[in-house]
């Protein structure tokens, strides 16, 4: 991977936009320093001070116009965030401010920054790999304890460490296959049949362990969908209102209440749950209940967990539970038996029984609940865990790859067909780090990022 050179120098908002306490304004580049130190009076001069140093003054215009008090920090080349010389001006945070401190660097031939292209540089820089650049948007996305971890651990290099111990299990297999090409003539073997074999099954054992990590990664991520789902009035609306502990959605006695889908978050244990109240799925000749109903089909089909929710008055209902099958499978679904504070024995089954009034039993529905997204599998904070939708994919076309070279050993075929395999698996693993990519997938991944990073 080559550095940038000669690099436009660009500047950016880094904080949000709007009034704050203060407002940070980010400058990378190579004449980073030279031309804040063009508006800055302070003490010293910028072009004078060591890296990582921070310096008080003021901003002012060509004719001598102070604009603000500013602290004004400075980072040197190689060991800034961006891999170049960078200044970050901490002002005020008044958008009007921050708005004319801006418009005088882009009068000294600096450009607005384009989304992640700060970070984008320090990943061109060698300063950071892809995974972690993309780890990047997720720590600042991040919305619980669990998707906090699960993106520093990417950003600390986690995945990265992982993948870089494949690719070079792979080279080294690879090589002995390639080094047997030159020296075929002679008919020398550097690693038999078998051994290959089981070099080549010992990576697509250890790709299979990351493949399986997805599920809890994207859920960790992501986040969980939750269908409330149920018959008219059995408590779907108050067992919503009980988890966000607040009045959420209309609760009445009359049955389809509920005419659109509610959706609503919350946190279990670190999770995010997308929590759907549907509307009761049942016939209706009201125009808009149907909708509701149409839009209730909808949530069940996009839902990671389905809630199908009864009372204790009434049977769970057999034609809704196959309906909910169709659209979700039956792997999805926890029965949910609501309204045990009117009867505690109701001879109804279900995994769950609860009280939306009185919180019996919801403290076991999200242990169900969390068992039923992420699964059985346990996770510690060091382990690897894949929750990009593109790594997974690079991993899929790595172990397809290596699945071919392992098809070609056994079956004695040239070591040209296995070593071209071998060679796509290991461009499959760069592809995840970004050692092998196209400015397609860059462009792709950096456009997602907010302008100032």
């Amino acid at each position: 991977m080559t550095t940038i050179k000669n690099e436009d120098t660009i500047v950016a908002l880094a904080t949000p936009a709007g009034v704050g306490a203060i407002a940070v304004i980010r400058v990378s580049g190579p004449k980073a320093i030279e031309t804040v130190d063009k508006i800055f009076k302070g003490r010293k001069k910028l072009s004078e001070a060591s890296t990582h140093t921070v310096h008080y003054g003021t901003i002012v215009t060509g004719e001598g116009e102070l604009i603000d008090d500013v602290l004004v920090s400075v980072f040197r080349k190689p060991n800034s965030y961006t891999g170049e010389d960078s200044v970050e001006i901490s002002t005020h945070g008044s958008p009007l401010i921050t708005q004319k401190i801006i418009e005088l660097l882009l009068s000294e031939n600096l450009r607005i920054a384009e989304p992640g292209e700060f970070t984008k540089r320090a990943f061109l820089n060698n300063r950071i790999d892809l995974t972690q650049a993309e780890a990047v948007v997720d720590v600042i996305n991040a919305r619980t304890e669990a998707s906090l971890r699960g993106s520093r651990n990417q950003l600390d290099g986690l995945l990265s460490q992982k993948v870089k111990q494949l690719r070079e299990m792979l080279i080294n297999t690879s090589s002995f296959v390639e080094l047997e090409l030159d020296f075929a003539e002679e008919d020398i073997e550097f690693v038999n049949k078998d051994e290959l074999i089981k070099r080549i099954d010992d990576v697509i054992n250890e790709i299979d362990k990351l493949l399986s990590t997805y599920s809890f990664g994207r859920v960790i991520r992501e986040g969980v969908n939750v269908a409330l789902v149920g018959k008219p009035n059995v408590g779907k609306s108050s067992l919503l209102n009980y988890i966000l502990k607040e009045s959420r959605a209309i609760v009445s006695e009359i049955p389809g209440t509920t005419r659109d889908v509610i959706r609503e978050e919350v946190s279990i244990d670190g999770i995010l749950f997308k929590l759907y109240d549907t509307a009761g799925i049942r016939a209706s000749e009201d125009v808009i209940e149907k909708e509701g109903v149409s839009r209730s089909r909808e949530a069940v089909k996009i839902s990671d967990v389905v809630l199908l929710i009864g009372d204790v008055e009434q049977k769970f209902s057999d034609d809704l539970e196959e309906e909910l099958k169709t659209l979700t499978g039956s792997n999805h679904i926890i029965k949910v038996l609501n309204k045990i504070d009117l009867k505690k024995e109701s001879g109804i089954d279900a995994d769950v029984k609860v009280s939306a009034i009185t919180g019996e039993g919801i403290e076991e529905l999200f242990r169900i609940m969390k068992a039923k997204a992420i699964g059985s599998e346990s996770y510690t904070e060091k382990t690897a865990v894949v929750s990009n939708i593109r790594h997974y994919d690079c991993l899929k076309r790595a172990k397809e790859s290596l699945q071919i070279a392992k098809e070609s050993t056994e079956g004695g075929m040239s070591g040209e067909f296995i070593a071209v395999d071998l060679r796509r698996a290991e461009d499959s693993l760069a592809e995840i780090i970004g050692e092998v990519t196209t400015d397609d997938i860059l462009n792709n991944i950096f456009s997602k990022f907010c302008i100032g990073k």
